[in-house]
């Protein structure tokens, strides 16, 4: 059986790992620089979802089965989809948060997962998430629809031309991602909280102004959500 076949599969379970807390709390080791990292996620990305495409095509007719992992009416809609853009995903080691000793900013280390918005017809209608498995780009999961568009909206408001003063930031025991943006006058970064933090942390973008919060908005709630949740796998 191809491997593309199992990758229906995967995009379930993948993505319900993800927002597990007691995983990925320290970052993955990365040997390779920022582009170069790019540039293999990026292609994988691209690889494997073709594949998957044809696959889901070859397969399956008409409307998308119940729980498939992106937000397509029917499967045939896929051969108009394509892979938009990919960011590497940063996370805060808990023991950093709760200390809190510096800033929010200085204390996000990169995870080593990539994510990519798919997009169809300019509308993004999941993520690919794409890491290294065995010292090999791929694709380990398809989903979060929800976040999909969040995000993209989220960097529509934000992101300069090339989101270059932009990071997604998990932190996974809060189970909560923001997209970090940093000024362009003095650096300084605030949070644009995402679906999963608004529902965890029950926090909400400010509603005037950019909407953006300041890192000590965010630092009491992540920090009760860190250690109820660190409690709790004890």
């Amino acid at each position: 059986m191809p491997r593309t076949s199992t990758l229906l599969g995967l995009a379930i379970a993948g993505y319900l790992s993800l927002s597990s807390p007691a995983l990925f709390a320290q970052t993955a080791p990365i040997n390779q620089s920022p582009q170069a990292q790019l540039d293999g996620a990026g292609n994988a990305a691209k690889r494997d979802f073709n594949q998957f495409v044809q696959y889901q095509v070859q397969n399956h007719a008409g409307s998308a089965p119940q729980g498939f992992p992106l937000d397509v009416a029917d499967v045939q809609d896929l051969k108009d989809a394509r892979i938009a853009y990919g960011f590497p995903v940063y996370t805060i080691d808990p023991a950093d948060l709760l200390t809190g000793r510096r800033e929010l900013k200085a204390m996000a280390r990169p995870t080593g997962i990539w994510r990519f918005v798919i997009t169809l017809n300019d509308q993004p209608i999941g993520l690919a998430t794409v890491e290294q498995v065995n010292g090999k780009w791929e694709t380990v999961a398809y989903g979060a629809t929800v976040m999909a568009k969040d995000l993209d909206a989220a960097m529509g408001a934000y992101a300069n031309a090339d989101r270059s003063n932009v990071r997604v930031l998990r932190i996974y025991q809060a189970q909560s991602d923001f997209l970090e943006v940093s000024s362009a006058q003095n650096g300084a970064a605030r949070f644009a909280p995402l679906h999963s933090a608004r529902q965890s942390l029950l926090l909400q973008r400010k509603g005037t102004g950019d909407g953006l919060l300041d890192a000590s908005e965010l630092l009491e709630p992540l920090r009760i959500a860190v250690k109820k949740n660190l409690e709790s796998t004890r």
